[in-house]
């Protein structure tokens, strides 16, 4: 892994919310996290649907995705962009995810 694709804790840990009782990480931050597009993630989420319960991944409902883009401080263009309701997941489905997805950046993570 490059040097360069190496993110601080604190960058992790300020993308893990508390949603629904649990300690989540949200699509569009797991895109970053695995140099890809918020849009592969969610096909390749959509193509393995079945590897990902409730328990592992969950899109925030509309009252949680205003709450979340009401409370946490970000730029009116990250907002601005998001047209549909994120994609939650829980530890498992982070490890899920590095599974399924095809970048170079999830394969390391997976291994």
């Amino acid at each position: 892994m490059s040097a360069n694709l190496i993110l601080s804790e604190e960058t992790i840990s300020n993308a893990i919310y508390y949603i629904q009782n649990q300690k989540v990480m949200l699509d569009r931050n797991l895109a970053v996290l695995y140099g890809i597009e918020t849009r592969v993630l969610k096909q390749a989420v959509k193509r393995n649907i079945s590897r990902f319960p409730g328990e592992f991944m969950f899109e925030l409902t509309k009252l949680e995705f205003e709450n979340w883009r009401s409370q946490f401080v970000t730029s009116n263009s990250d907002k601005m962009g998001l047209r549909y309701a994120p994609m939650a997941f829980t530890e498992h489905g982070i490890l899920m995810l590095s599974s399924v997805l095809k970048s170079d950046t999830a394969i390391q993570t997976n291994i």
